[in-house]
């Protein structure tokens, strides 16, 4: 067993280590990504989930579309994301997105969405109106899709993976013995099994955990086995950041040697790539999760 250092946190909000700086979101490309987002009305989970690589990401011109709303029903205990009744459902939200993306001239863009456990369809027909739409303004573009795990209604999964994204993501989140604690409504058996309807599907399945709730070593390279048996390709690691007091307290502070050293087990164990760092997250050079497989 390989026992990997930990930088153990003191108190609930606590000092970032020097390797957690992150850089400010400035630049002309950053600028006309804020303009495209706040003048068609979007929601993007860089801004509602207080993504550390904002800047990095809209300087470069790609940004995380969250249709939906952006208030969530669920209240994970990690999550900035708005916990509350979401408003009506937006039924021209897959045209404006689908706008934006065009206007952006992404190439590869990753949408993802709240929790909509008030719906009977889970969300997934926006998701799929969605995807459809990027397809039909921008055929070149491909996609990532974040999923929720739709309460276990796998027909509306279905719904989604029938449009064939090229990646398909549902994040695992923590390991098994914090679920209930980190994820309150959701259940760790029922997100390898909405892992592995994507794998079945022949799609390109990838999942995400962040490190630095309590875990042990022992509880990470179980959730790795669990989610390789469940057909997972793409693995993400990435530190976990409290966001405001009233949320799950950062317990450790892992160094980039560990990180470093967690891609490595990672793909000894058959993950076909894997991102690893203190400020990966899901979407993070998700460009790289398409191309260099």
């Amino acid at each position: 067993m390989i026992e990997l250092p930990v930088v153990p946190a003191a108190s609930q909000i606590q000092r970032k280590p020097d390797w957690l700086r992150v850089k400010l979101p400035i630049g002309k490309e950053y600028a006309h990504v804020r303009g495209l987002v706040d003048g068609h009305k979007l929601h993007t989970i860089c801004e509602s989930g207080n993504c550390p690589n904002m800047g990095e990401c809209w300087g470069a011109g790609t940004a995380t579309f969250m249709i939906l709303g952006n208030i969530c029903t669920r209240s994970c205990s990690f999550c900035a994301v708005a916990t509350g009744r979401p408003l009506a459902v937006d039924v021209d939200e897959p045209n404006r997105v689908a706008t934006s993306v065009k206007l952006m001239q992404v190439k590869h863009c990753v949408i993802t969405s709240v929790d909509r456990d008030d719906l009977k369809d889970g969300g997934s027909i926006i998701w799929a109106e969605t995807i459809n739409a990027i397809r039909r303004e921008s055929p070149e573009t491909t996609l990532e899709t974040l999923l929720p795990d739709f309460r276990g209604n796998w027909d509306n999964l279905a719904r989604v993976l029938e449009t064939r994204p090229e990646v398909v993501s549902h994040n695992l989140e923590t390991v098994r013995r914090l679920t209930k604690e980190v994820r309150i409504q959701a259940k760790y058996d029922r997100s390898l099994e909405a892992l592995k309807h994507v794998s079945a599907a022949g799609l390109r399945t990838k999942s995400g955990i962040m490190l630095g709730l309590g875990e042990t070593e022992d509880d990470l390279l179980e959730a790795m086995d669990d989610l390789l048996a469940a057909g997972v390709h793409i693995l993400t690691l990435g530190q976990y950041l409290q966001p405001t007091r009233n949320h799950h307290p950062v317990l450790d502070w892992i160094h980039p040697d560990q990180f470093a050293r967690l891609k490595q087990i990672g793909l000894d164990k058959g993950f076909r790539y894997v991102e690893s760092g203190p400020l990966v997250r899901s979407s993070y050079h998700a460009e790289k999760h398409l191309f260099e497989l």
